[in-house]
């Protein structure tokens, strides 16, 4: 599925202004810990996190993942949006916590690893 239905189905809110929205999603990850993520997150997956730094940019890069998605209304930091916007990286957000996010999204047919 192209993140651009997964966001409009999702009502996600785009925070960044660049990024691939036509790129496949591959699958989806959940994790607030970044070793977590760059050990086990996928080519292509959509990462959900709570976490609003700029290392969630530099650690999305690294995994070539499809996208952010911030939970339970989480605002991104500006140095975050800046990187995102400079690497091309998706940052999206939504008011539901993780658990009904990923749930959502399992749903769709975004299953995990």
């Amino acid at each position: 599925m192209k993140l651009q239905e997964i966001i409009k189905q999702c009502g996600f809110e785009m925070k960044t202004q660049h990024g691939e929205l036509i790129r496949d999603v591959t699958g989806g990850y959940s994790s607030d810990l970044l070793s977590d993520v760059m050990a086990h997150a996928k080519d292509g997956n959509l990462w959900i996190t709570l976490q609003t730094h700029s290392n969630i940019v530099a650690v999305a890069v690294l995994k070539n993942l499809a996208g952010i998605v911030l939970v339970n209304n989480r605002t991104p930091e500006e140095g975050t949006l800046a990187k995102a916007n400079e690497e091309n990286i998706p940052i999206m957000t939504t008011k539901l916590t993780t658990f009904e996010i990923v749930g959502k999204l399992y749903e769709m047919g975004i299953k995990g690893n």
